[in-house]
């Protein structure tokens, strides 16, 4: 590897930029710098256990990431981005190229009547990949916000080697959904079952009612995080026992605005002049990197696929299978499972590698219940939770159990054998984005406390991924992703945490759906190992 480009892909001063784009922003406490390899630093003058209430920053942070959204309106699809009428060409195109080299591509937007763009903010999405050999890697978007777009990528394996750059959404869509997105609560809606001695009550939930009735409010005071329901006459706010939920009929967009969000527009790729280069080995000597482990600074890409095995840039992935020793990593060791379907997966995956694991009958009623496995001989415990509200499920599930993951945290009493696993994405992605802000500043604290009274125990988050693109992209596009993947790797960076970075899994492998495939799973566990044993 070149070592401008090394020092781009590595340095810890770098900005993570996902295969997709756009939006620079940095938060945390708040430097907002442009979406380029440049050289900042994030500082934690103070740990956040000592901030008393996290509203001032709550707003800080929005309105960092709101200037990075382009502000315009749109009128007419003549002067939208054209997927179509954008080029793609490799800057320095060489003859031969050598594993570890760096390849650039400019991207060059224009409009649907053929005219150049002049401004950025487009939401792209770009990768390079292999079939043969099942490899894949994602790009790193640089935003000039002239309607220029140089796509950086690093070269790590040989033979022929493909390109693509999608275009997501045109920058008119960002600024539509980002509105859409903050306008309010009204995309889903919440119903509470009420069950007092024989009475049942159904009531409207959600994390804002538009109602003068009296309310239940559930929710931590000092974390500002409350949900409520509106309150069934004659019957207490304790007798709540399970919720589900809905999506509405309603948008935020405008009739034109929606038009923007068809399937067609979505995802279209940009041609490119040269759609793929030949690599070489070069015999060049491959790198000596450290032993995985928490804490480590991840560049993006953070890694790669090839003969469908992850590999991380920034670690030492042995090359036996870890899965392979998976019960003595686990012996003795407690892990707390925290969060939605996608760690579900987990869950199921790893009782199917480690047949000594058992499930514990809980004796749980509805749908999404807690789930524990056990192996008494080697000493396992295995837990695996919901996170809170919100969570979006048809069916109804228990709340009798209920804790977000920071109350959660708050609960561990930690120790060198006891591992703490959460995710939060998805669910998030039809709500205001300053309600996850808030749950991560939240969780930041925790980890916090928790690093103070048990340095040693392991905590490993898992970000989100990308999903389909077939849904309703006023509530789950993946550019809401997007923002949020980038939150949780800048508002936990600094902590002795582990990243297992799904997203930029999803982006390599060309995967556009909620839950992944056997394969990815493998390869995320595959990491979780290496952090904790």
């Amino acid at each position: 590897m070149s070592r401008a480009l090394a020092k781009c892909f590595r340095s810890p001063s770098v900005l993570l930029v996902t295969s997709i784009i756009l939006l620079s922003f940095t938060i945390h406490w708040i430097l907002i710098k442009p979406l380029r390899c440049s050289h900042f630093q994030i500082k934690y003058a103070k740990p956040l256990a000592t901030l008393v209430d996290n509203e001032e920053k709550v707003t800080e942070i929005f309105n960092a990431i709101t200037r990075t959204v382009p502000s315009v309106y749109f009128t007419n699809i003549s002067t939208t981005t054209s997927a179509k009428n954008s080029r793609g060409i490799i800057l320095d195109l060489k003859k031969q190229y050598c594993v570890g080299d760096s390849l650039t591509v400019q991207v060059t937007m224009f409009d649907y009547v053929g005219k150049r763009k002049t401004y950025g903010g487009d939401f792209l999405r770009a990768r390079i990949f292999s079939p043969k050999v099942e490899a894949g890697a994602s790009g790193r978007i640089d935003d000039l916000n002239n309607g220029l777009y140089n796509v950086h990528f690093a070269l790590f394996w040989e033979g022929n080697v493909k390109i693509s750059i999608l275009l997501m959404h045109p920058s008119e869509g960002v600024a539509a959904l980002w509105r859409a997105r903050n306008s309010g609560y009204k995309n889903i809606i919440f119903y509470g079952q009420y069950e007092y001695r024989s009475k049942k009550v159904q009531s409207e939930c959600g994390f804002e009612l538009d109602s003068d009735e009296a309310k239940c409010e559930y929710g931590a005071k000092e974390d500002k995080d409350f949900f409520y329901c509106i309150k069934p006459d004659n019957v207490s706010c304790e007798s709540l026992i399970s919720v589900t939920s809905k999506e509405r009929s309603h948008t935020y967009l405008n009739t034109l605005e929606k038009t923007l969000f068809l399937r067609s527009n979505i995802g279209v790729e940009i041609p490119q002049t040269t759609e793929s280069v030949d690599v070489m080995s070069c015999n060049r000597n491959s790198e000596v990197k450290p032993k995985c482990s928490t804490g480590m600074f991840q560049p993006f890409p953070s890694g790669y696929f090839l003969n469908n095995v992850w590999y991380p840039v920034f670690c030492n992935l042995s090359t036996y299978d870890p899965q392979s020793h998976i019960s003595n990593c686990l012996s003795g060791k407690k892990i707390y499972i925290m969060g939605d379907s996608t760690l579900l997966q987990w869950t199921h995956y790893i009782a199917s590698i480690m047949n000594s694991l058992k499930f514990f009958d809980l004796h749980a009623s509805g749908s999404f219940n807690t789930l524990l496995l056990l192996d008494t001989d080697k000493n396992v415990y295995i837990h695996w939770k919901k996170h809170g509200h919100p969570l979006l499920i048809a069916y109804a599930f228990t709340v009798k159990d209920y804790s977000t993951v920071n109350q959660e945290i708050d609960r561990l009493e930690g120790g060198p054998q006891t591992v703490f696993v959460f995710s939060l994405g998805h669910h998030f992605r039809p709500f205001p984005i300053t309600l996850f802000i808030n749950r991560l500043l939240n969780t930041r604290k925790a980890i916090e406390r928790l690093f103070l009274r048990s340095p040693d125990t392991k905590v490993i988050i898992r970000t989100e991924n990308t999903r389909e693109q077939s849904v309703a992209m006023d509530r789950f596009s993946d550019f809401y992703g997007y923002i949020q993947y980038q939150l949780t790797k800048d508002i936990f960076q600094g902590l002795n945490v582990g990243i297992i970075d799904a997203w930029d899994m999803s982006i390599a492998s060309g995967a556009f759906e909620l839950h992944p495939s056997a394969s990815t799973v493998k390869n995320q566990i595959n990491m979780f190992l290496k952090y904790i044993c």
